[in-house]
Order: C-alpha cells, then sequence, then structure tokens
C-alpha cells in the first residue's frame, strides 16, 4: 500500500506509524512511515529531511504516552481518541489514532492525526461517554453544593476511585519552591493500605521531580500492566522502586496544572486495565475542573495566611488574636484544664529606633521573636502591636508556666541585643482569658517599669 499517497491525499496533519508486532511492547521501535506536509510543518522537519521508515524519535522527542497509545492501537486494532493538555507544545491537542490494514506479514499501521488549539475547546472535552459525564457532572455538582472544600474533595476522590476501580486514589499537593507535598485528599479499597502521609518523608521530592520527566510534555503517565513497569524501571528507577514497595501494579496519573504551573497530582492505582481509555477521560476531564477549584483554594489559603501574620517577624499578628479569643469566648475552642499567659515587651527599641534607625529596630524585633521561638516553640505567638508580644501555653501547669518564664527571662538576659519586660498569669479552664490577659499585662508592666528604674 503506497502509504505516502494515502496522506498526501489528506488535508489535516497526518502521518503513519509502524511497528513490528513479533516484538515485545517493551522492544518495540515505532517507525514513521509516511507524512504528509502539514505533519512534517507541524514537527518542524524539512520535507527533503524526511526518511520513511525512521524511528519517530529522530523527528520528535520521546513520548511515553504515544507510544503507549501507538501500540495499543495497532496491536488491539482499536480506534482511539485523545483530548490532551500537551505542555510541552502550551496547547490541547485532539488526537486520532486508527488501525490500517497492513500488507506486509509481521508489520501493524495506524493513522495518527491531530488538531492543536492554544486554549481548551469546550465542546471537545464534553465531547465523552455517558458514563464519564455522569462522573464529571458528580464532582462538579459535589463541588458547587458543598460548604467545605476537603469534605466535598474526599466524596470526589471516593467517586474517582470506585469509578476507576482502583485499589487507592490521591491527590498529592506539590510546592516546588519549597519542595514539600502534601495529600489533599485520598480513598483506598481496604483499610489496610497505608496512608499517603507514610511515605512523605525529606527525600519523597526527588520522586516527585521525575514526573515531570516522565510525563515529557504530555498530560498523563498511563502505566497499564508488567510490561510498562519494566520500561519504567529503565526510564525511573527510582519511582518504579516506590511503586513496587506499594505493590503497584499499574497506574494512570494526570498532572493539576493551572496558569503554566503544576500545583500538584491525581492519581489511582491497581485500576480496571480494561476501562482505560474511559479511566483517562474521566480524570483528564476532572482535573481540568479541579485545578481552577485548588488554584482558588491556594490562593485563598495563602491571602489568610497574610492576613493573619506579622509581615515582619513571621508570628501570629493582633487580627489573628482578637479572632483566637473571640473564638475562646464564644465557646467553639477549649483551652483545656489549665492554661497559660505570657505577655513581653521589647525594652529600649525606641531607643535603637531614635539612635540606630528604624532599620536596626525591625532587626531587634526579629531577634526578640527569635528568641522568644526558642523557649517556647511549641505555643502560639503572636504580635499584639509594635514591641509587645503575647505567648498563649495551653494544657500547662503553674510549674511549667514558671519553668517556661524562667528559662525566657535566663535567655534574654544573656542577650547582648534584647532586653524583655516579662508577665504571665497562670488560669484554670473557668477562667475568663480577658482577665488572664489583663493580670499579665499588668505584670509585665511592673517588671517593665523596674526595668527603666534601674537605670537601665
Amino acid at each position: 500500500m503506497d502509504y505516502q499517497d494515502f496522506v498526501d491525499r489528506l488535508v489535516k496533519i497526518a502521518c503513519v506509524v509502524s511497528v513490528d508486532t513479533d516484538q515485545e511492547d517493551g522492544n518495540a521501535e515505532l517507525c514513521i512511515e509516511a507524512a504528509n506536509k502539514a505533519y512534517l510543518k507541524s514537527v518542524d522537519v524539512d520535507p527533503k529531511a524526511f526518511k520513511p521508515g525512521r524511528p519517530y524519535h529522530e523527528y520528535i522527542g520521546r513520548e511515553y504516552n504515544f507510544e503507549s497509545m501507538a501500540l495499543k492501537c495497532i496491536r488491539e486494532e482499536r480506534l482511539l481518541h485523545a483530548y490532551v493538555d500537551a505542555e510541552l507544545y502550551n496547547a490541547w491537542m485532539d488526537i486520532y489514532m486508527m488501525p490500517l490494514v497492513s500488507d506486509t506479514p509481521g508489520r501493524g499501521y495506524c493513522l495518527f492525526s491531530y488538531e492543536m488549539n492554544r486554549t481548551a475547546v469546550a465542546d471537545k472535552l464534553s465531547d465523552v461517554s455517558p458514563q464519564t459525564a455522569l462522573q464529571v457532572l458528580r464532582t462538579t455538582l459535589k463541588l458547587r453544593e458543598a460548604n467545605d472544600f476537603h469534605t466535598a474533595m474526599d466524596s470526589i476522590i471516593e467517586d474517582i476511585r470506585e469509578n476507576c476501580r482502583a485499589n487507592c486514589c490521591r491527590i498529592l499537593l506539590t510546592d516546588y519552591e519549597h519542595r514539600t507535598c502534601k495529600v489533599l485528599c485520598e480513598s483506598m479499597a481496604d483499610p489496610s493500605i497505608p496512608s499517603m502521609t507514610t511515605y512523605l518523608d525529606d527525600s519523597f521530592f526527588d520522586v516527585v521531580d521525575t514526573w515531570g520527566d516522565l510525563m515529557a510534555g504530555s498530560n498523563c503517565v498511563v502505566i497499564h500492566d508488567a510490561r510498562d513497569m519494566e520500561k519504567l524501571q529503565l526510564l525511573c528507577p527510582i519511582w518504579f522502586r516506590s511503586l513496587q514497595s506499594a505493590k503497584v501494579h499499574n497506574i494512570v496519573m494526570f498532572p493539576i496544572r493551572w496558569s503554566g504551573n503544576t500545583l500538584g497530582y491525581i492519581w489511582a492505582t491497581n485500576f480496571d486495565a480494561e476501562q482505560t481509555v474511559t479511566i483517562r477521560s474521566t480524570l483528564e476531564i476532572t482535573t481540568f475542573i479541579l485545578a481552577s477549584e485548588i488554584s482558588y483554594l491556594q490562593l485563598f489559603e495563602k491571602m489568610r495566611d497574610l492576613s493573619i501574620h506579622d509581615l515582619l517577624t513571621g508570628v501570629y499578628n493582633r487580627y489573628a488574636m482578637n479572632d483566637r479569643i473571640a473564638g475562646i469566648l464564644a465557646g467553639t475552642e477549649m483551652l483545656g484544664r489549665s492554661y497559660g499567659i505570657v505577655f513581653l515587651d521589647v525594652n529600649g527599641l525606641k531607643h535603637v529606633n531614635d539612635t540606630q534607625g528604624h532599620l536596626m529596630g525591625d532587626q531587634v524585633l526579629k531577634d526578640a521573636v527569635a528568641l522568644i521561638q526558642s523557649v517556647f516553640r511549641s505555643h502560639d505567638i503572636y504580635r499584639m502591636g509594635g514591641d509587645e508580644f503575647l505567648v498563649l501555653v495551653k494544657n500547662t501547669s503553674l510549674d511549667d508556666l514558671n519553668r517556661l518564664v524562667n528559662k525566657i527571662r535566663a535567655a534574654q538576659a544573656a542577650s547582648n541585643t534584647v532586653k524583655l519586660a516579662i508577665g504571665m498569669c497562670f488560669a484554670d479552664g473557668e477562667q475568663d482569658i480577658r482577665k488572664a490577659m489583663h493580670i499579665a499585662d499588668e505584670n509585665m508592666f511592673r517588671d517593665k517599669k523596674n526595668y527603666y528604674h534601674s537605670g537601665c
């Protein structure tokens, strides 16, 4: 068959891909047998330089998902369609693969064609099976109806796992700047399956780093079976070992991307491989929807974090303290059997500002916070304003509170830059926190007067 004549008659981007069907998938080399001018232009290849029958990766970079999809199309003689976010090309690709009749024994062929758009086309995203549409609709409704985002996500991830017939499904949020990650939600079919949190040690981000390279500009990774696992072992041994230890034999994973940033990943493990096409379609659209919701959540959390922390020192600010007190007075938070309030004021800050400038004064405040945190590291610290700080010590005894206060007194006495006036109040759980704060403030004020009266 003249495949070149065939693709030349097609208006859209098109090429014919072939593979030796006698070879195992792990050793099978995909080749481009024919390509029309539209295809060669799309991959920036000079038509004069094109040589039929050469491996596809001589013209474009290796793409694991492309290989998997082409092999599935040829070996199973299945018409395949995918609409993917191709990060490598900064575009959405509408991909079609169609098996072709072969006139060469031992060799299979398929037609590969695609269109690209810079942004997602809603009509194409919605062109899905009824099963996928139902799952995506259920996800959207739960996001809109729930009063709590995290509760909604717990329900959504369980739905996704059940729909994939997987033993586990998870969403992991990633912070590439600080090289940290955290579990947003997860669902396990078997309670004996460990939570993802058990794997999140200091080295786990080394595994996360490999995922972007493995996707190679695609929008997902699909490991179908043992043969795919063998290939993964060669391409990404660190992740292979992690999956092997978790007894994973197949996995489908999508990055959660928004505005060019990777916010995290969603994946299902040990899923029903017979439903791979449906599972991939469902996760693809669901991830597209979840990305905006997660982005909004992270923006909200960042703004909230900025609103309750002091920009200079990083400890909680007065707004956070007022909100905390309001919750305690309303009964939404219990302080426990007994608690302590410690007020601290930086002595001599005005003199530093007047004689050495406000930059030096700011540094004294930062040093003061570092000193306070070294003693009260497991307790909540608030900057009430100016040079005044408050520490709330929950569930403590009078002896323990005195020990902490004596320790901070010794630390500030030994410091060359920070001198603190300190006042405390020990209270049982029945005492009004406002009264306890007033007593601690008065004790701190007396300590401050003694400091200045001593001639310091």
